[in-house]
C-alpha cells in the first residue's frame, strides 16, 4: 500500500466514525483528525519535492459531479473545503459540476472530506424535521438551503484554522515550509486561471435565520484545537 493509499484509509476509517457516531462533537473530533492528518500528509509532500527534485509534482484539474438540491449551497461547502486544503474550485454555471484544481493528493482529500461533511450535514437537516412559517407554509426547502450555506462557510473557517495550527508546528522547526506551500497555492491558481481566465467569486445566498443558525451552530460544535488531545486516543 503507497502513502497516499495508507492516508485515505485512514482517513476514510476517521470520517466513517464520523458518519456514524449520534454525538456532534465527536463526529467534529474525528473529522479534526482527518483534517490534520491531510495537512501533515501535504507538508511531508511538499518537504519532500523541494529536497527531491524527482518527486515535485505539476497541479491538476478535476471535474466533481454535484448532485440536487441545494446545488449551490453544496458549491460553496466544495470550494471552502478546498480552500482550506491549498485547491481551488471552479463553478461553471449551470453545470451541475465543479471543476477543481489542485494537487491529486490534495484534490483526493478534498473530495473524501466533502463527501462526509455533506453526510452529516444531512443527517443533521433530516434530524431537525419539516419547518413552517407562521401563516403554516413550509419553509423547509430555505432551512436546509440556509443550513447548509452557513455549515459550509463555518467548516471551511475550522479546517482553516486547523491548518493552520499543524503548520505553525512544522514552521518552527523548518523554515522553508511557508514559500514551499504558497509556490503550490500559486501553481494551482495559475493552472485555474488558465483553464477559466474570468471568474467572480460566488456569493453565498440564505433566507432563512433559523437554518442559518442552526448550520453554524452544527458546524462550530467543537473546537478543532482538541486535535491533538483526539490524536492520543484515536
Amino acid at each position: 500500500m503507497s502513502t497516499t493509499d495508507n492516508l485515505l484509509h485512514k482517513v476514510r476509517a476517521l470520517l466513517a466514525k464520523a458518519e456514524a457516531t449520534p454525538f456532534e462533537a465527536e463526529a467534529d473530533a474525528f473529522t479534526a483528525k482527518a483534517q490534520e492528518l491531510i495537512a501533515r500528509h501535504r507538508i511531508d509532500h511538499t518537504l519532500l519535492g523541494a529536497r527531491e527534485p524527482g518527486a515535485r509534482e505539476s497541479p491538476v484539474a478535476r471535474r466533481v459531479e454535484i448532485d440536487d438540491p441545494y446545488v449551490s449551497a453544496k458549491v460553496i461547502l466544495l470550494s471552502r473545503i478546498a480552500r482550506a486544503n491549498d485547491s481551488r474550485t471552479v463553478w461553471p454555471k449551470p453545470l451541475r459540476s465543479v471543476e477543481l484544481f489542485g494537487f491529486a493528493d490534495d484534490l483526493d482529500a478534498v473530495e473524501e472530506l466533502f463527501t462526509s461533511l455533506l453526510v452529516q450535514a444531512t443527517t443533521a437537516m433530516v434530524r431537525a424535521g419539516s419547518k413552517r412559517d407562521g401563516f403554516g407554509r413550509t419553509r423547509t426547502t430555505a432551512f436546509r438551503r440556509a443550513f447548509l450555506v452557513a455549515f459550509a462557510l463555518r467548516i471551511g473557517e475550522r479546517l482553516e484554522q486547523s491548518v493552520a495550527a499543524t503548520v505553525d508546528e512544522v514552521v518552527a522547526q523548518s523554515g522553508e515550509l511557508v514559500p514551499l506551500l504558497a509556490a503550490r497555492v500559486e501553481a494551482t491558481e495559475a493552472l485555474a486561471r488558465t483553464r477559466f481566465p474570468a471568474t467572480r467569486p460566488m456569493r453565498a445566498n440564505a433566507s432563512d435565520a433559523e437554518g442559518w443558525h442552526a448550520g453554524s451552530a452544527f458546524a462550530d460544535q467543537a473546537d478543532l484545537s482538541i486535535h491533538r488531545k483526539v490524536a492520543r486516543g484515536a
